[in-house]
């Protein structure tokens, strides 16, 4: 089964990786967060006390039997941009910003928040390389997908026909509703394929994000992708959605290591 509850944490995983690979798209089931931010949130800048914030993250990781000082996250900011961890963060330096986040040391645990916006697990067997990548519109445009693929092939030598990916939890199609801005970047990104992410219907237009992230992973040469097919704003007892919780929600954690 694709969900695993462990001491009261809740998430989920993909059949798609060995178990050599350690990794874990959390709920937000089994923290210590209050409404509007129950329970597990990770998030730190959504109005959350700092210390709930620091013993749901503790919780996450101890859950798949990682410890917190093996930490290697960043500042998000839908971009495309990469960086490569050789070791875990100095908790004490300013974070890098980026969407994309690598590495080939067992030693390391990537780790990234999110409420909507589309986690992409990497997995190359043949090169020992995890990657995780955050996507919403703007970086789906951006070619965030894309731009984890090249960075793999770049930094670690991966062949993209060798990449396992994933598509995590995230807001589906039918939830997506977005305006002329967005339509138009989508259009401009994907060209002629645009047609087939656009969806229109009773004067509203949607992105279907998934199948957008898919179709960057098939173009890269990706050739084994699971897709979760599960919408953050349909199951809100699992999952934290800012479209359907109007802003006024958490963020759960997305988490990835070599090492079963």
């Amino acid at each position: 089964m694709p969900f695993t509850n462990n001491h009261g944490i809740r998430y989920y995983t993909f059949d798609l990786f060995p178990a050599e690979v350690t990794h874990a798209v959390f709920t937000r089931q089994g923290g210590v967060s209050p409404q509007p931010w129950a329970s597990l949130n990770v998030g730190g800048t959504v109005g959350d006390e700092a210390v709930r914030v620091r013993e749901n993250r503790y919780r996450s990781f101890a859950a798949l039997g990682r410890g917190i000082d093996s930490l290697f996250d960043v500042w998000q900011v839908h971009s495309a941009d990469a960086v490569c961890a050789d070791a875990p963060r100095d908790l004490d330096a300013p974070l890098l910003q980026a969407d994309i986040i690598l590495t080939d040391q067992p030693h390391v645990t990537l780790y990234m928040r999110f409420a909507d916006c589309v986690p992409i697990l990497f997995f190359d067997p043949k090169q020992g390389v995890v990657g995780l990548a955050h996507a919403g519109w703007l970086g789906t445009v951006r070619g965030t997908t894309s731009a984890a693929v090249k960075a793999m092939r770049e930094r670690y030598g991966s062949r993209p026909e060798n990449i396992l990916a994933a598509i995590g939890p995230s807001i589906g199609v039918d939830h997506y509703e977005v305006g002329p801005d967005v339509i138009s970047r989508v259009r401009e990104s994907f060209n002629s394929a645009a047609d087939r992410l656009i969806q229109s219907r009773s004067g509203k237009t949607y992105f279907d994000l998934w199948s957008a992230n898919t179709l960057q992973l098939q173009e890269a040469g990706v050739e084994k992708i699971e897709v979760a097919g599960l919408c953050t704003a349909c199951h809100l007892d699992d999952w934290f959605s800012h479209r359907a919780e109007k802003g006024k929600t958490g963020r759960f954690g997305a988490l990835i290591a070599l090492g079963g």
